[in-house]
């Protein structure tokens, strides 16, 4: 049996849909350390922050590393590993 291309790339899509909607940090709300504690980590290391949110059920930094480039980077709210970033 032969797909047509529209028809194998629309199921590809509805089979990726569901894992694209999930978070990239997997850690429930009562495990979170505060954001402070990341902030200060990250300003001991050189970091210069402007702002923090919580997105994708991680926390997402914007600021400037500590080589001076500006970065936006999500963090696992419970260790603070780096997670990637959006770009």
């Amino acid at each position: 049996m032969r797909f047509p291309l529209f028809t194998t790339t629309a199921l590809l899509t509805a089979v990726a849909l569901p894992a694209l909607a999930e978070d990239i940090c997997n850690v429930e709300k009562a495990d979170w350390r505060p954001v402070e504690e990341l902030k200060s980590e990250l300003t001991d290391k050189g970091w210069s922050i402007s702002n923090v949110k919580e997105e994708d059920g991680c926390y997402e930094v914007y600021g400037t590393n500590a080589d001076g480039q500006r970065v936006e980077i999500f963090f696992d709210p419970a260790s603070f590993e780096e997670m990637g970033s959006d770009d």
